[in-house]
């Protein structure tokens, strides 16, 4: 199903109020036709509101009937209407009696007094109290309908069509409608000290900037839960881009060295299963024609990402070639000294870059710009494999040696025995060259 910001004029990825996008249903024909919102009731739990409201409204702007069966939670407004053109009459019903004016947060309630005709609005989050000022046709409607009135209760003043007034004109009825009207202003005339009450609590509500903080970050911690799961139903370029905006701002914050919002991106990556691709972000939002000196400075920010990470690294290669495109006229000439950088630093591997190098492609940047990031770095790849090499001859020589030290020793284990049997008679020869020196 999904979902989209409760305020649709914010983009930023961070905002915590989420709403469930309409769903709507066209049933019947003809003259019969009508609109079914399918989940009404969850879209206004997220507003706070009753769905009668939303649902009212569409049919003061649309100019059509609207009918709620509550029981089965069916709200519906007469005719056929897309469901894009609802959830856009919805975000102008929002601006008028849901986002605070104050803060723009939806943390308001609304406090309804029937008898002197006045909506009030508090917010939560802000503290902000005030009326309403509004002539929309919906403000008679709440002023009759207010929110802490069960509305199930009230019957067919609700979904009162056209059908139901001719039966009522049949049946000479119309005196009972005036009734059920009249039902719901005692109704809300009953409940006026209630409101008064409510009015005074809010006055009472702690503005101070350490309660207004406390409160925000109950909300924020609500709102993970909430939105936690609907990420993971987003695609892999939302997921991208929700990554992407929480590592510029911890990056134009100047917290991007701090080891714990380190591990917080990381781990923000891996939820998100786009762990192996972030280095794209990295390389897009960490480096500009300073490169060098970038490398050095979040070296231990890149390695979380590309350490031991074939896959990885290969992004993040990707991730260079658009900044050097990007920077040109001051990167293309140290391509070479660049990815020798970021080989000593090992953010990037001698394999990676090998099989970077095997092959041009046009996947990050055009193959013309490949192509000569490719010639630029042909030395560096040149000495690379010319390393690797040399080692490779170098440990084939000390395996040899070894082989050969293991065979001389084997061979010097054998003749043991005939080298201490020659010894006994050089030790005669020796004792007959004492008997001799006696003698003389």
């Amino acid at each position: 199903m999904g979902s989209v910001n409760v305020n649709r004029n914010v983009s930023d990825v961070f905002y915590r109020y989420k709403m469930p996008r309409i769903q709507a249903k066209v049933e019947g024909k003809g003259n019969g036709i009508k609109t079914v919102i399918v989940n009404m009731a969850e879209v206004a739990k997220a507003l706070s509101r009753p769905p009668t409201y939303p649902t009212k409204y569409f049919g003061c702007e649309l100019g059509a009937q609207t009918q709620f069966d509550f029981k089965n939670e069916r709200f519906i407004v007469n005719g056929s209407h897309d469901a894009s053109k609802l959830q856009d009459l919805l975000d102008g019903f929002i601006r008028k009696f849901v986002l605070c004016p104050e803060c723009d947060n939806p943390e308001t309630d609304l406090n309804v007094s029937p008898k002197r005709g006045t909506i009030s609005q508090s917010c939560k989050a802000c503290g902000y109290h005030g009326m309403i000022e509004s002539n929309h046709k919906l403000i008679t409607y709440i002023l009759k309908n207010p929110p802490n009135l069960n509305p199930a209760t009230q019957g067919s003043s609700l979904t009162e069509g056209k059908r139901s007034k001719r039966s009522k004109k049949a049946n000479g009825d119309a005196t009972n409608g005036e009734g059920d009207e009249n039902e719901a202003d005692v109704t809300g005339d009953t409940s006026m000290a209630d409101n008064a009450d409510e009015d005074n609590t809010e006055w009472a509500v702690d503005v101070s900037e350490e309660a207004v903080r406390a409160r925000m970050q109950d909300l924020t911690d609500g709102a993970k839960n909430m939105t936690i799961n609907d990420d993971l139903e987003k695609t892999e370029k939302e997921r991208m881009d929700i990554l992407y905006g929480m590592m510029k701002a911890k990056r134009d914050s100047g917290e991007l060295e701090v080891v714990q919002v380190q591990k917080d991106l990381l781990g923000e990556a891996e939820r998100l299963e786009i762990r192996a691709k972030a280095p794209l972000l990295l390389a897009e939002l960490l480096f500009d024609q300073n490169a060098l000196a970038q490398a050095k400075k979040y070296r231990m920010f890149l390695l979380r990402f590309t350490l031991n990470d074939k896959k990885a690294q290969k992004y993040f290669i990707g991730g260079l070639e658009q900044v050097i495109e990007l920077h040109k006229s001051v990167l293309m000439s140290k391509v070479s000294v660049l990815l020798k950088l970021l080989y000593d630093l090992d953010i990037l591997a001698e394999a990676a870059i090998i099989d970077w190098a095997e092959k041009v492609s046009k996947k990050y940047v055009s193959k013309e710009v490949s192509q000569e990031i490719h010639n630029k770095a042909a030395p560096f790849v040149k000495w690379l494999k010319e390393a690797e090499e040399e080692e490779s001859d170098s440990t084939e020589g000390d395996e040899e040696s070894d082989v050969e030290i293991e065979y001389n020793d084997r061979a010097q284990v054998a003749p043991l025995k005939p080298v201490v049997a020659p010894k006994k008679p050089q030790a005669e020869d020796d004792e007959g060259e004492d008997f001799d020196i006696d003698a003389i």
